[in-house]
């Protein structure tokens, strides 16, 4: 397998300013663009509105019938929307995390994508604050390779529990 660029593996997760994406972005990886789903789950309801309340159904069902069906589906569809989330981060990840082990063989991705408090918590911060299209691949590594080793200066207590419990 070949080696993904550095910006490549960056715009799946982060959005163009380094915040992180809800939604990963599969479109670099040849998958659907994240603005694609987005849209599909924000047309779900009206297309489950429209079938429901057209008239020749809405005749079979009732108004009561109807609305509860709707609100049924609806509970449905938020389901599908978590489930198609979860599925595109997972199969992101599983595409882009043998590139970032290149890259940064002794970073766990897991423990920079994290939501909760870890050693490279500030990733999104530090990504956030240069221009990354402005940058090449090699500074980008160099700028990111310091960004972690701050990251891990400032919190090497928590590096040193992760260590100490083989989470790292």
């Amino acid at each position: 397998m070949q080696t993904l660029p550095l910006k490549t593996i960056l715009s799946t997760f982060t959005t163009a300013s380094g915040k992180h994406r809800t939604i990963y972005n599969s479109a670099p990886l040849g998958g659907l663009s994240s603005k694609a789903l987005i849209l599909i789950f924000i047309s779900l309801p009206f297309l489950e509105y429209w079938a429901i309340f057209n008239s020749f159904v809405f005749e079979k069902l009732g108004i009561a019938t109807a609305i509860v069906a709707y609100i049924v589906f609806l509970s449905l569809i938020m389901i599908l929307v978590t489930f198609v989330v979860w599925s595109t981060k997972k199969r992101v990840i599983k595409k882009i995390e043998p590139s970032w082990n290149v890259y940064f063989k002794d970073i766990k991705l897991e423990l920079v994508l994290s939501n909760s408090f870890t050693p490279y918590s500030e990733f999104f911060t530090y990504l956030s604050s240069i221009n990354v299209s402005d940058m090449n691949d090699d500074d980008l590594y160099k700028y990111l390779q310091n960004s972690f080793n701050e990251m891990e200066t400032k919190n090497k207590d928590l590096l040193d529990a992760l260590r100490r419990d083989n989470k790292l």
